[in-house]
């Protein structure tokens, strides 16, 4: 992760202020991988896009092919010899019948929560978007996390709003106009990607 964190604050100066909760996210995210389990992530908007986009960085390789591994004596068919590893990430963005169904059926401010408390399991990881903190169906989620014995992420913008007091680590980024605190966060998420892909993928470009 250090060398990655270097090279992000190299680009994006501006991110130092929030390094040591970059670092926090990073070993959260390991070590739920390293145990086997799975993160969610949930936003709406242009974070509801993060979401996916930053899942999809996660599911296949990024930077790196990530070749599956399989016992010695074993291989794959022929024709499944183009798939890659993954880490186990899941964007709640996406269950849209489940999600209308609920919105109409109960509360639309709980489509998440209820995903999360479906879904998640003592160990995931929940990681919670919102550029102002306050995203009532963001925050529901993170309560629901919380219940579950699930650690929560937050990426914000500089005011952090009541995510905050619901993620460790919330990251703060320093800005305040929504696409400016989105271009950081992306920047953030590529990053946390480059060193977890180092970290379960090495040297497999």
């Amino acid at each position: 992760m250090k060398s990655h964190l270097t090279a992000l604050l190299a680009r994006r100066p501006e991110l130092s202020v929030c390094s040591g909760e970059i670092r926090a996210a990073y070993a959260t995210l390991r070590t739920c991988f390293r145990n086997g389990g799975r993160i969610y992530l949930c936003g709406n908007g242009g974070s509801a896009a993060d979401c996916e986009h930053w899942a999809g960085e996660l599911l296949k390789g990024f930077y790196s092919k990530r070749p599956v591994r399989l016992p010695r004596g074993k291989s794959l068919p022929t024709e499944l010899r183009g798939l890659q590893s993954g880490l186990p990430a899941i964007p709640l963005t996406g269950f849209l019948s489940l999600r209308t169904a609920f919105a109409n059926d109960v509360d639309p401010a709980l489509e998440f929560a209820q995903l999360v408390w479906a879904l998640g399991r003592p160990g995931d990881v929940l990681v919670s978007i919102s550029t102002s903190g306050n995203a009532r169906n963001v925050g529901l989620a993170a309560q629901a996390a919380k219940l579950r014995r699930m650690p929560v992420i937050g990426l914000s913008g500089a005011n952090g709003g009541k995510l905050q007091r619901l993620a460790e680590p919330c990251i703060r980024v320093p800005a305040a106009q929504t696409h400016l605190i989105q271009e950081l966060h992306l920047a953030i998420y590529h990053t946390l990607c480059l060193a977890l892909e180092a970290e379960f993928f090495p040297n497999r470009k």
